[in-house]
């Protein structure tokens, strides 16, 4: 899949894919789960704004550290060589999703109390689902598909610089 246009083919680029995704992301799950969870108010909204750039850095540390490592073996154990790049990115992200929901499910709420209490693991299998479903639909309908289509223009501008030179 290396020479695939839609997906990051360097560190640089992954470092990119990786920003446009979790930018697009927190910024847009944290306000949906907060806004389901305790209401839609500009309060609710200020609160979540404040504990959004913690939350970014523990998503950033989490993907890193602890859900691509697990995805890629995942992926690469429930695919075949055949399998469509949709197919692909699709259990790439069904996994992502569920690691990095069930982790920030109790991590981000320990974030956006300042806190860190057993409320969350106690609310778990409540707030959990709610959680998943916000963060699938939004990766699946708007954050990844926003990354591909950055790295397929990254990667045309490269192609043409290359055709000029």
């Amino acid at each position: 899949m290396h020479e695939e246009t839609r997906l990051p083919r360097n560190g640089k680029e992954f470092v990119i894919f990786l920003a446009i995704i979790s930018i697009l992301s927190v910024n847009l799950i944290a306000p949906l789960i907060m806004g389901f969870k305790f209401g839609f108010s500009r309060e609710v909204y200020l609160d979540t704004l404040q504990a959004i750039p913690f939350v970014w850095i523990c998503v950033i540390l989490l993907v890193t550290l602890v859900a691509n490592p697990i995805v890629s073996r995942l992926v690469h154990r429930f695919t075949m060589p055949t399998d469509s790049f949709n197919a692909r990115v699709l259990f790439t992200i069904l996994f992502s999703v569920t690691i990095l929901s069930v982790l920030l499910t109790v991590i981000g709420s320990w974030i956006g109390m300042r806190e860190i209490s057993l409320e969350p693991v106690r609310n778990f299998f409540y707030d959990w689902p709610r959680n998943f479903f916000i963060a699938f639909w939004v990766e699946v309908l708007i954050a990844q598909p926003i990354a591909r289509f950055a790295m397929k223009k990254l990667h045309a501008h490269q192609a043409r610089k290359t055709v000029s030179a």
